[in-house]
């Protein structure tokens, strides 16, 4: 015998919407969520109680010199005419030359270990990488004051000769004893030792994560090697490339020892870099604070303060890039 079936009513739209699945979290997780959230808010609060403890032990050098500690290139604290416009652009300088110098190094140097060396090769440079990224930095002072700047004395006279013509490179005293000695080109030069395995350690690991599938389909389009890291390996690192190339800026902007081995202190920017002489922040605080009075350790906070707050800008700006990149984007989905 037959059954008739009869179309029942139409489901209405609320029906098909999924179902809520609620799981009790266990107490584990629970402790492991706010041991998390507390360490990333307590790095917060320890940023900010740096920034007001600068702030607090800058103000009697601020009151004292007002907006001129951003313009005044002296440094004369009893007479109240002392401030950072030469310091901090020579800092800035240096910084600049060892990224010139670190950046291609270190990027063609991770490119090398992660797609063209061999296995037994590639652990140890990846190895080798790790402990330059170690070394003290005292020692990479060491290193540039009685090897690298005996011996680059040579190429700083071939740039003076041959690319006088760009301003940057033109020595105003060629011939004088010792002109090339000490300069702010042989301060970068050293601090970009100390930059390129963190660039290099940081943009193989990213290298290293590009998706096989868009590789494999690289090659099976016909790509060569190049062409595959080209336009797979290096644009889906784009962001590990940013982020290393802002943290050694930052390494760069903070290095210390270094410099002061190489530098004789000079409180007037010269942007010739070739020519002895130049200065930092960093190093001005660790020349002076010993011996500095109440005013001049206010002063030296404030230094410290304009380049704490440099710091944060430059990696506020890396971060938004590294977001809008693919790799960033992708992680931070994660």
């Amino acid at each position: 015998m037959a059954v008739a079936l009869t179309p029942g009513p139409p489901s209405s739209p609320s029906d098909d919407r999924p179902r809520p699945i609620v799981g009790s979290v266990a107490p584990g997780d629970r402790v492991f969520r706010l041991a998390m959230r507390a360490a990333g808010l307590s790095v917060l609060l320890i940023t900010g109680l740096i920034l007001v403890f600068l702030i607090l032990r800058s103000l009697t050098a601020f009151r004292a010199v007002g907006f001129g500690f951003f313009t005044t290139s002296n440094w004369f604290i009893n007479t109240n005419q002392f401030g950072i416009a030469a310091i901090l652009p020579l800092g800035i300088l240096i910084a600049l030359l060892s990224l010139v110098i670190a950046v291609p190094v270190g990027l063609a140097t991770a490119l090398f270990i992660s797609e063209y060396a061999p296995p037994r090769l590639r652990r140890t440079l990846i190895a080798l990488i790790d402990l330059m990224a170690a070394i003290p930095s005292i020692i990479v002072a060491l290193f540039g004051l009685y090897f690298v700047m005996p011996r680059i004395l040579g190429t700083c006279a071939w740039l003076a000769h041959h690319l006088d013509f760009i301003p940057i490179f033109r020595n105003r005293l060629p011939n004088a004893p010792g002109s090339f000695v000490a300069s702010t080109f042989i301060a970068g030069v050293v601090v970009s030792v100390l930059v390129i395995p963190v660039i290099t350690s940081l943009s193989r690991q990213v290298f290293s994560q590009a998706p096989p599938g868009e590789r494999e389909a690289a090659y099976a389009l016909g790509s060569t090697k190049w062409g595959m890291i080209r336009t797979v390996v290096i644009p889906f690192g784009r962001a590990g490339m940013i982020g290393a190339s802002m943290l050694g800026l930052g390494r760069a902007l903070g290095e210390t020892i270094a410099v002061s081995f190489i530098l004789t202190p000079l409180f007037v920017f010269n942007y010739h870099v070739l020519e002895p002489g130049g200065n930092s922040v960093t190093y001005m605080i660790a020349n002076f604070v010993l011996e500095a009075g109440t005013k001049e350790i206010s002063a030296l906070f404030a230094a410290g303060l304009v380049l704490f707050g440099l710091t944060l800008v430059v990696n506020t700006i890396a971060a938004v890039i590294i977001n809008r990149s693919r790799s960033g984007a992708g992680a931070s989905a994660d």
